[in-house]
């Protein structure tokens, strides 16, 4: 896929980093402390997205201990900056989630490196990812695997999405809401984008035997990032703690169980 050429977002600058929260734009002509504590802030215009991509590698994903090369080489050469809310662009490169329209939320770069990275796509993977978002992530996907169906529940971001991809010819994508759908064939990799608030096996029975479903369950303050591998039994392994929008219509906890 052919990349715009970088460009610098002029004097908007980053927000420093942060996990919490919907992030405030900076106002009309103000520059913004670097992103990272002890960096001086410089007058002019801030480094170009390219330099930001790297940046982000360096001081983001690699700091949340994601180390495969396959990984970062798709991280600095996708622009996550064509994929964010228009109004974000300057804040493409941020460690914090970008809110999107519907009340979702795209995910952070450091959360979305382990993802990728837990999943250990090959480049013959089919994979379904339940989530489409902004899209970028979807883009990330296609770049390690052979072939991605993406779903999307909001027709507005489903639409959006389509096309920002078009210049993916293994991406498919789909309008439909995952709790009211089935595939017709299984896939080596699942990821889901949004949280589970309980945890749902169904879709570890869409998987491949040796499958990997990558899926965020619990409620906050604390969920629980799982990779689940499919076999007779399943191999369930927790990788870390995070938090997570909850997929829509996602299945509940009962209020009165204890």
């Amino acid at each position: 896929m052919n990349h715009p050429q970088d460009e610098a977002p002029g004097n908007e600058g980053i927000l420093p980093s942060s996990r919490a929260g919907t992030p405030s734009l900076p106002a009309e002509g103000e520059i913004l402390p670097s992103s990272r504590a002890g960096t001086p802030s410089l007058p002019g215009r801030m480094p170009s997205f390219r330099a930001q991509r790297e940046r982000m590698v360096r001081s983001q994903v690699r700091c949340s201990s994601v180390f495969d090369e396959r990984v970062l080489a798709v991280f600095r050469d996708l622009p996550r900056e064509d994929f964010v809310p228009q109004q974000f662009r300057a804040l493409a490169y941020a460690d914090f989630g970008l809110p999107l329209p519907g009340e979702q939320e795209m995910m952070t770069p450091s959360l979305e490196g382990r993802i990728l990275q837990a999943l250990d796509l090959k480049p013959t993977d089919r994979v379904l990812e339940i989530g489409t978002g902004s899209g970028w992530l979807t883009a990330c996907l296609a770049q390690l695997a052979g072939e991605v169906l993406s779903l999307e529940i909001s027709p507005d971001l489903h639409s959006e999405a389509s096309r920002k991809l078009a210049g993916f010819s293994n991406i498919s994508s789909c309008c439909a809401d995952a709790f009211d759908w089935s595939p017709e064939s299984p896939f080596d990799a699942i990821v889901l984008t949004g949280s589970l608030p309980v945890y749902d096996p169904r879709f570890e029975q869409w998987l491949n035997p040796g499958g990997r479903l990558f899926c965020i369950v619990g409620q906050p303050p604390i969920m629980e990032a799982l990779l689940i591998t499919a076999g007779e039994p399943a191999a369930r392994k927790s990788l870390f703690e995070t938090v997570a929008t909850p997929l829509a219509n996602a299945q509940q906890p009962d209020p009165f169980r204890f």
